[in-house]
């Protein structure tokens, strides 16, 4: 007869919860614990099931994981990075793909997760009555997005201080005419587009340009729409000589569209980006770096802490580094009249 994680309990002298966190490599376990349990493990033959697992500690061993957008470069690299350290840890993620209004309405009528996941990490920023919903399911919560919230480990940057030092870089190597690429904050609730607009007004007034909402478009945070609104802003009586995209893969769709338009970079127009994309090196974006997949697996991480260790203090909000990388698209306005 096969032996059962009581059975390894039993001849142990702990609880089957303990065996399972032994067996599973999870904290609060000593040393001297953990080998009596995997000695006797040996003996009786046992080897730790999921379904047994689940059994004994409560868990579904299952991670649901909220997204607006899975086909996006910064929500696909997070889920990656966050899924590499849930999988490591014997978790499966339950993947639920939020990109419509309609969808997301559903979802937060049923809350399917519902006892189906031991923990949720969410990559969209829920309002007022969807973070009343998600803090009903009694699992812990972690978000990659948006500032810190009640009953959330949130995971993020400084925005608003990344974006000011792409513009003021921009401001300190000679320029007055800076257009930029942004994108609607949506029904989603995203507040990285508000806060990053927010400090590319606050450098302008600071260096005393006035602004000129000619010199704005919207980019949708995509390579095509950052082509499209470049072309937006190349039409203007007075086009910019340098440009702040607030994502690098929208600076990557200016480049194009200033290709297109037989304009150099930067000796006509300046570039930077905000993201530090795995392609922004090759192309020579100067742009600001986040570390995206190191958000997404600190999230994870923070997680699987709540889960091992429930009664610990847990961070509301942790802050990652960025830092502005200079490189070839950026440089001093060319001297050609009024700016």
């Amino acid at each position: 007869m096969t032996a059962s994680i009581n059975d390894v309990a039993r001849a142990a002298g702990v609880s089957a919860s303990t065996v399972s966190r032994a067996l599973r490599g999870r904290a609060g376990v000593s040393d001297e614990v953990r080998d009596r349990i995997a000695s006797v493990a040996a003996q009786l033959g046992y080897t730790a099931s999921r379904s047994a697992s689940s059994l004994a500690s409560g868990r579904t061993f299952t991670i649901g994981v909220v997204v607006p957008y899975v086909g996006r470069w910064f929500f696909g690299t997070v889920l990656d990075a966050a899924e590499q350290v849930f999988s490591a840890a014997g978790y499966d993620v339950l993947l639920y793909n939020l990109g419509t209004p309609e969808t997301r309405k559903r979802f937060f009528a049923k809350l399917p997760v519902r006892k189906r996941v031991d923990a949720v990490l969410s990559l969209l920023i829920p309002d007022e009555g969807e973070s009343a919903a998600l803090r009903s399911l009694g699992v812990p919560l972690a978000s990659t997005v948006g500032g810190a919230r009640p009953g959330f480990t949130v995971v993020g940057i400084d925005d608003r201080a990344g974006a000011e030092s792409a513009v003021r870089h921009l401001v300190n190597l000679g320029h007055r005419r800076i257009g930029t690429i942004s994108g609607s904050s949506g029904p989603l609730h995203w507040t990285t587009p508000i806060e990053r607009r927010r400090a590319y007004l606050d450098v302008l007034a600071e260096a005393g340009i006035e602004h000129d909402p000619a010199l704005e478009a919207d980019g949708d945070y995509t390579l095509e729409g950052g082509e499209r609104a470049m072309t937006e802003l190349l039409a203007a009586s007075r086009p910019p000589t340098a440009v702040f995209a607030q994502s690098d893969e929208m600076a990557m769709g200016a480049l194009r569209a200033l290709r297109r338009h037989r304009l150099k970079v930067p000796d006509d127009v300046s570039v930077v980006g905000f993201d530090d994309h795995e392609l922004a090196d090759v192309i020579g974006l100067t742009t600001v770096a986040q570390p995206v997949a190191g958000q997404g697996a600190e999230a994870a991480r923070l997680l699987l802490r709540q889960l091992d260790e429930p009664d610990a203090e847990h961070p509301g909000h942790v802050q990652m580094p960025i830092h502005l990388v200079l490189r070839e698209t950026t440089a001093p306005p060319r001297p050609r009249g009024p700016q």
